[in-house]
């Protein structure tokens, strides 16, 4: 990646992350604003849903990873695109992948929570394997 390119990854990147307990187990979390939030739990509300979960990993070779996270709602249309630096945010691949769990929460309120378990836990395995190798490169 060109200096611009990572500086342009690194300013789109996601924010707000943060690792949640829930019964015991740690759970990444991705946080939105209020309204986004709300309006996604308004559609969704009361009906049986499946998110798919893609992971899709951009590397450069030179231990820069960044992981573009796509959660696609079952129903009302919804996809949400999230792009992650894994370089800053490693532990949250590492619950993701051990839990294979993830959750959504509104940033003004963080009692506020949707819990979403992976449709293909094998996903998340599969991609923190990628992500630590992309950035083992880094470490050498």
């Amino acid at each position: 990646m060109s200096d611009p390119e990572l500086k342009n990854l690194t300013e789109k990147s996601h924010k707000d992350l943060s690792i949640q307990d829930f019964e015991g187990r740690s759970v990444p979390c991705i946080e939105f604003n209020g309204r986004k939030f709300d309006d996604i739990l308004t559609k969704v509300a009361g009906k049986p849903l499946v998110v798919d979960t893609n992971l899709n990993i951009l590397q450069d070779g030179l231990g820069h990873v960044f992981v573009e996270m796509s959660l696609t709602f079952s129903h009302e249309g919804i996809k949400e695109n999230v792009l992650i630096n894994a370089n800053e945010n490693m532990e949250f691949f590492e619950a993701l992948a051990e839990n294979t769990m993830i959750s959504i929460a509104s940033k003004e309120s963080p009692e506020k929570i949707f819990m979403i378990q992976l449709p293909k836990p094998e996903r998340a395995i599969e991609a923190l394997d990628i992500i630590e190798n992309g950035l083992k490169i880094n470490k050498t």
